[in-house]
């Protein structure tokens, strides 16, 4: 058995489900919240939350754990400059979800509380979408980088 390519498409299925899962529970999100209705955002919410600590969580912790082993197995220095890149974009990502996740978990509370009182949405809901909307785009785009940094291992400098 080749250890590297088993490894490797570890590392591949992983990166596959975080990002996937994580620009799919951002879709379906956002698209409750755009129904404006408390009781889709707070149903919908409940399994965006779930999803995110079960597939996006997971998945978050593979792969660093199965890069580390592909650079080690491939022979890559730990501090080539596209891995170096790599780690801050990945730290990036990691830094805007963990936020993200709890202002989900606010947002699905604060819908579930409006939908069982027959309360419109107030403000602080959508000062939670709004910040949440506003996180969600830099961990997109940093593991878009990440994508491209692991295929292109670009000499940086």
């Amino acid at each position: 058995m080749d250890v590297y390519l088993l490894v490797k498409w570890v590392h591949v299925l992983s990166s596959t489900i975080l990002f996937g899962f994580g620009a799919g529970t951002a879709w379906y999100f956002w698209n409750a919240h755009l129904s404006r209705d408390p009781a889709t955002i707070a149903r919908v919410g409940r399994m965006v939350v779930k999803a995110d600590w079960i597939f996006t969580g997971s998945s978050g912790v593979v792969q660093p754990a199965s890069g580390i082993a592909l650079a080690y197995l491939g022979g890559w220095p730990l501090t080539a400059p596209w891995l170096l890149v790599t780690y801050a974009l990945y730290a990036l990502a990691f830094l805007c979800w963990a936020p993200v996740v709890w202002l989900q978990i606010k947002a699905q509370r604060l819908a579930q509380s409006a939908a069982e009182t027959g309360r419109p949405l107030g403000p602080d809901y959508a000062r939670i979408m709004r910040l949440w909307f506003l996180l969600g785009w830099p961990a997109f785009l940093g593991l878009a980088g990440v994508f491209w940094l692991m295929v292109a291992k670009p000499a940086l400098w």
